[in-house]
């Protein structure tokens, strides 16, 4: 996706919003929050994802003389207009979550200054690069956490909707603990490991499955994973291995790794009959891949199960996300400036959770001292300073009679925004894609375990300062006051 010119990405509604504001020489600077609502998948947290490709779409919006051309040709569009455009370009602010960041619903991950022409065209791709990213990045972590430490592999670029899921999905994946991918492009592409085997088609083409694994395992010597489950795979496929196994050994040419793969039945009972053949035949070291239908749920059954099983290829269920196939992050209007003074705006609903957080905005992040965990996450207004010195009081914003007080020296603070464009231009070096994924491991590290589990995990509050909180309140009060309900 780097140095690709996707300025049209965008939904129609951006432009004719821009063509008004240029019209009406409305070309106010304005803060838009990207946020979201609830954790995908039943999840007690969120992974975020995506901001590389972001930057990378920022520093390419141009608008060539075809894209003119073909706005021309709607007969929606002035001319003024369109040769405005010609010279168009970002020359905003934005600040964001870096990547592999753990984040919670209604807080800001990417905050975007700038003048509201601009502002309003950018919306739509941000929302596409993020949200499908981040996403991914949450399954991933989810299924990663349910293996307990094994390896998982991103298998599933052949059902992926499309090569550009598939390979950012890769990449999410691979950010959110996945060791790596089978899509050889995005390998390419991030300088992620590339990982995979052999499928049915290749026993199926020779005359007989012993015939097919001596072939690959000579071809292979370095990593022999054979797959044992195109015929039966306890009275022919695994002996099969075995006897393979026992010719490269005799031979002198015995692989650092080698094992089996298992893509079909019941894994658990097939994995733990497969493993004691393989050490009946004094072969300990030899590991034992599962793939088929694999998700975080399957898994965690797998492993209380008690499978044999030493790695997982999961394909379908995580590049799609198949349980919940949207990340429902929203980019919402915060404020207008007016001689040089941000004006707060709000979003007004019947539903509480999509009433919005006004003005220009920061997010510490709360740590326990002693364990490193989260405490919550903190909104406060930009212009706000926190002490660790200083005691500090958190409420509840939903149920404000739910307080907790922390000790001066008892927590520490981080502020997650972090600059990305200042002025149009990008201030920030995105690093490599394994990079990220160590990061986010350490990020993972801060949750508690009971906000961890797949199951009705515990929530992470995300709080508002006493500043914000009252300010949200005098917009919601004048608005009532005015007639706005």
């Amino acid at each position: 996706m780097g140095n690709e010119n996707l300025t049209l990405l965008t939904d129609f509604y951006e432009l004719t919003m821009m063509q008004g504001y240029f019209k009406n020489n409305t070309n106010d600077t304005v803060i838009f929050d990207v946020f979201y609502r609830t954790n995908p998948s039943g999840s007690g947290y969120s992974i975020c994802a995506g901001l590389d490709q972001v930057m990378d779409y920022i520093k390419n919006i141009r608008f060539s003389q075809e894209d003119i051309a073909y706005l021309a040709s709607l007969n929606m569009f002035d001319k003024d207009f369109l040769d405005y455009l010609v010279d168009f370009r970002f020359t905003g602010d934005i600040y964001a979550v870096p990547e592999g960041t753990v984040i919670f619903p209604m807080e800001p991950i990417v905050k975007v200054i700038a003048p509201i022409i601009e502002a309003q065209l950018v919306e739509t791709a941000i929302l596409n690069i993020i949200n499908h990213q981040s996403l991914i990045a949450t399954k991933a972590s989810r299924v990663c956490y349910a293996a307990q430490g094994d390896g998982v592999m991103e298998f599933g670029l052949r059902r992926a909707q499309g090569p550009d899921a598939g390979t950012l999905g890769a990449r999410a994946a691979v950010i959110g603990g996945c060791i790596g991918t089978s899509n050889v492009l995005a390998a390419k592409q991030y300088g992620m490991p590339v990982l995979g085997t052999h499928a049915h088609s290749w026993i199926m083409s020779f005359e007989d499955e012993l015939t097919a694994f001596r072939t690959y395992a000579d071809l292979y010597p370095d990593n022999a994973t054979l797959l044992v489950d195109t015929y039966d795979t306890l009275r022919s496929g695994v002996p099969n291995a075995i006897t393979v196994f026992k010719e490269l050994k005799e031979s002198g040419t015995m692989p650092k790794k080698y094992g089996i793969r298992l893509d079909s039945g019941d894994l658990a009972y097939l994995s733990k009959k497969a493993r004691k053949m393989l050490d009946a035949a004094g072969f300990h070291d030899a590991t034992i891949v599962a793939s088929s239908d694999l998700d975080e749920y399957l898994i965690d059954s797998l492993k209380t199960q008690g499978a044999a099983i030493d790695s997982w290829g999961v394909g379908t269920n995580l590049i799609t996300s198949k349980d919940c196939p949207a990340f429902g992050g929203v980019y919402k209007l915060a404020a207008i400036e007016k001689e040089g003074t941000f004006i707060p705006k709000i979003k007004l609903s019947e539903n509480q959770w999509k009433i919005t957080n006004p003005g220009n905005k920061k997010v510490y992040r709360i740590y326990d001292k002693e364990s490193g965990k989260i405490k919550a996450d903190l909104i406060t207004m930009s212009y706000e300073t926190y002490s660790e010195e200083n005691p500090l009081k958190l409420f509840d914003p939903m149920a404000t009679w739910k307080k907790t007080y922390l000790k001066a020296g008892t927590y520490s603070l981080r502020e997650l925004l972090v600059p990305i464009f200042i002025d149009g231009k990008c201030v920030y070096e995105s690093p490599a894609v394994m990079d990220i994924r160590e990061y986010c491991q350490q990020e993972l590290n801060t949750l508690w375990d009971e906000t961890r589990r797949l199951v009705n995990p515990h929530d992470v509050y995300v709080d508002l300062s006493n500043e914000l909180f009252q300010l949200k309140n005098q917009l919601l009060d004048n608005l009532n006051v005015n007639g706005h309900n």
